[in-house]
Parts: C-alpha cells; sequence; structure tokens
C-alpha cells in the first residue's frame, strides 16, 4: 500500500504541476491576447481619428474653396457696380455742365439784350445822375434815400407816384413830379429796370 499511496502522490503532484503549468500558460496567453486586443483597438481608434481629421480638412479646404470664390464673384459685382455708378456720374456731370453752358450763355445773350434793350433806360437816367449820383448811391439832396438796387417794381410805382404827384418823401414830392412829368410809362419801366440793375 506504501507504493500504492506514494505512487497516488506522485500522480497528484504531477497533475497539480501539470495543471499548474497550464494555468500558468493560459493565463499568459489571455494576457497576451488582451494586449493584442488592446493593441487593435488603439490602432483602430487611431485610423478612425486620422479618417476624421482628413474627412475635416478636406470638408474645411472645400468650404474655404467655395468661401474664397463666392468672396471673388462678390468683389467683381461690386466692381462691376462701382464701374456702372462711376460712368453714370461722369454722364450726369457731363449733363449738368452742358446745362450749365447752355443756363450761362442764354442767360450772357439775356444779359446783353437786357443792357442793350435798356439804352433807353440809361439815357433817362442821364437827367437823375445829378442829384442821386452816376450809381444811383447818393442820397439827393442829402434827404433821399439810396436808390441803386430797388426792385424795378418799387421803383417803377414810386415815379409814377411822384409823376401823379401823390408822392411827396421829405418835401421832394415837387422836384421829382417836375422831373418825371414829360417821362412816359415805357420810359418809367425802363430806368426801373436800370437803376434796379445798379
Amino acid at each position: 500500500m506504501k507504493k500504492v499511496t506514494l505512487l497516488s502522490l506522485i500522480t497528484a503532484t504531477v497533475l497539480f504541476t501539470a495543471c499548474g503549468e497550464d494555468t500558468k500558460k493560459a493565463a499568459s496567453d489571455m494576457a497576451a491576447s488582451a494586449t493584442q486586443s488592446a493593441k487593435e483597438a488603439a490602432s483602430n481608434a487611431m485610423d478612425s481619428a486620422k479618417e476624421a481629421v482628413s474627412s475635416v480638412a478636406d470638408k474645411a479646404a472645400e468650404v474655404k474653396e467655395e468661401a474664397e470664390a463666392k468672396a471673388a464673384d462678390a468683389a467683381q459685382a461690386l466692381k462691376d457696380r462701382a464701374a456702372a455708378a462711376t460712368e453714370a456720374a461722369k454722364e450726369t456731370a457731363s449733363s449738368a455742365v452742358d446745362s450749365v453752358k447752355d443756363a450761362a450763355a442764354a442767360t450772357t445773350a439775356a444779359a446783353g439784350t437786357a443792357v442793350a434793350d435798356n439804352a433807353a433806360g440809361k439815357a433817362a437816367f442821364a437827367k437823375c445822375a445829378g442829384c442821386h449820383g452816376a450809381d444811383g448811391k447818393t442820397k439827393a439832396l442829402g434827404k433821399s434815400a439810396v436808390i441803386a438796387g430797388e426792385s424795378a417794381a418799387d421803383i417803377e410805382s414810386k415815379l409814377a407816384a411822384y409823376k401823379a404827384g401823390t408822392r411827396n418823401v421829405a418835401g421832394m414830392g415837387m422836384l421829382m413830379k417836375g422831373q418825371v412829368a414829360a417821362m412816359s410809362d415805357e420810359d418809367i419801366k425802363a430806368v426801373a429796370a436800370y437803376i434796379s440793375s445798379l
């Protein structure tokens, strides 16, 4: 029996020893497998991250290209509008200059005609110049107002009143009535227009 017991003990020891080695080997294999799985998972995660970054970079490049294209289109449209506005402004300015030139020519012609037409007014004013001055800026006999620059309508109505004998300012009514008595209505209009132009 000692032999059987001893054999049983040896068998059990071999079995336990073999089992221990199998367990160690199994644990080692599991650790290696877990390490390999972790490496593969990390590698897959890195590949996914790289793909995501690459996708985002590609999308960003597309967005940048679209934005640059839209900005270039907007800049061109703005440039075109500015050119059109500049051209319209040039045309308007040219038209305005032409209008001003035409108006100036018409005014100059009218002024020349008025001066030529008012020779009668100037001639009629010759007898007024003795008291009112050649420029109409002298107070007649130191009593009357300066007549240069008054409106033609006011001068005409005042002269008509002197002629009718209904106006007497500063005692000058009779003197003025004598001066305008021989003047026709046309002469009064002409001299009034001449005095208003002084």
